[in-house]
């Protein structure tokens, strides 16, 4: 699914223009809550997420409510500034 990394959708949650290596690391260890609503109709996402994921992060990815827009925006930028040191 790497050869996807680079391929772009509108994201609902974010209001902008995301690539799909962002959707898959969105939650840290998961990929964002609305990976499959958002890219199953471009990507076999089901199928890969069976494939990257244990039984038990399959039922968390599964299970876990989606974040808001700012809770992600503040994470990614945490995130951001913990890569770069600062």
């Amino acid at each position: 699914m790497k050869k996807y990394d680079k391929v772009e959708i509108r994201c609902p949650k974010l209001g902008c223009e995301i690539t799909f290596a962002y959707c898959r690391q969105e939650q840290g260890d998961l990929p964002c809550a609305r990976t499959v609503k958002c890219w199953e109709p471009y990507l076999p996402i089901e199928a890969y997420l069976t494939e990257i994921l244990s039984e038990a992060d399959l039922e968390r990815f599964r299970t876990a409510p989606p974040q808001g827009r700012m809770a992600t925006i503040f994470e990614t930028v945490d995130r951001i500034k913990g890569q770069q040191g600062v």
